[in-house]
């Protein structure tokens, strides 16, 4: 039988030899990992290697303010030196970045690719499903679920609400922004520079005799839906209906989409806005978990945004 060698690795004084044949690679570590991770469930083997550099995303993605070295060893109970190595093989990859002056790690560019090639607006939709289905039975009105594009909020799913008077709302069907309360959430969290731009360079065309049509009232508007973590559509897009909003979060804590209810005003009562939101906020905090959000429902404590 004939190898190839492939190089030498010294630990603990010991030189151990990296052989292969034809494709297989006859490491002594890589199948002590196979050994010491084989599931007893009968699933098969776990390298436990992998499962170890997996485990350290995990720590890393949830502490916002990043991680040093020594808390992740401590976490993940790996001596310093494994820990180093698996840190350091890491960020070579992409998958971490270590923040030069405070050395702690956060999670690097190629995770954020790899989320965003991943969802796609139907899963999107999917993962939002159960959660509009509960706010439309809580409520009793339509819910939706939307995301911006082009400056405008395209409804991506919805749910009929039971009462006797239901909304005809499309789905894929453009709404402005400006005058809609999962629009003014979506704004709401666009970066500044592009919000800038709305603001200034946007048409607010008049809906309604209360649709905001002035860039800095809709800049004032925007900055009391951040404070509040929800917004309201009072008759604003079509007379006789009231809307609110809530933002959902991915797991790095940007606005992916907004979630909402419409209803009419004899229903959505100014009375029953305060009870509403909290549902429409709880609902896209829920859903915001879902997606891996580990902040609070006011964008506190998740791992930030990438700029």
């Amino acid at each position: 039988m004939r190898y190839i060698s492939h190089g030498l690795r010294r630990e603990g004084g010991d030189t151990k030899m990296l052989r292969t044949k034809g494709r297989e690679m006859h490491d002594p570590m890589l199948k002590q990992d196979l050994l010491k991770g084989r599931d007893q469930t009968s699933r098969g083997p776990i390298i436990q290697s992998l499962q170890r550099g997996l485990g350290i995303l995990e720590i890393v993605a949830k502490n916002g303010r990043g991680v040093t070295m020594a808390e992740v060893s401590r976490e993940i109970g790996l001596h310093t030196s494994t820990t180093f190595h698996l840190l350091r093989t890491l960020a070579t990859l992409g998958y971490l970045a270590q923040d030069e002056s405070s050395k702690r790690y956060h999670l690097g560019s190629k995770v954020f690719h790899l989320a965003a090639s991943a969802w796609t607006e139907v899963q999107l939709s999917k993962a939002a499903k159960p959660f509009l289905a509960e706010m439309a039975h809580q409520t009793g009105e339509t819910s939706h679920l939307a995301i911006l594009e082009r400056g405008e909020a395209i409804v991506i799913d919805k749910i009929d609400g039971g009462g006797p008077v239901r909304l005809t709302e499309r789905v894929g069907y453009p709404r402005p922004a400006h005058a809609t309360a999962i629009g003014k959430v979506l704004l709401t969290h666009l970066p500044e520079a592009e919000k800038k731009t709305f603001l200034q360079t946007g048409e607010f065309r008049p809906l309604t005799p209360k649709t905001i049509t002035a860039g800095p009232i809709l800049a004032q508007e925007l900055e009391r839906v951040r404070r509040q973590g929800y917004a309201f559509d009072d008759e604003e897009f079509a007379q006789g209906i009231r809307c609110l909003a809530a933002p959902v979060r991915n797991f790095t804590g940007h606005v992916v989409a907004a979630i909402g209810i419409s209803g009419p005003v004899w229903r959505v009562s100014l009375d029953r806005v305060a009870e509403l939101t909290e549902v429409v906020k709880s609902m896209g905090h829920q859903l915001s978990q879902q997606l891996g959000y580990s902040g609070d429902a006011e964008g506190n404590g998740g791992q930030p945004s990438k700029p």
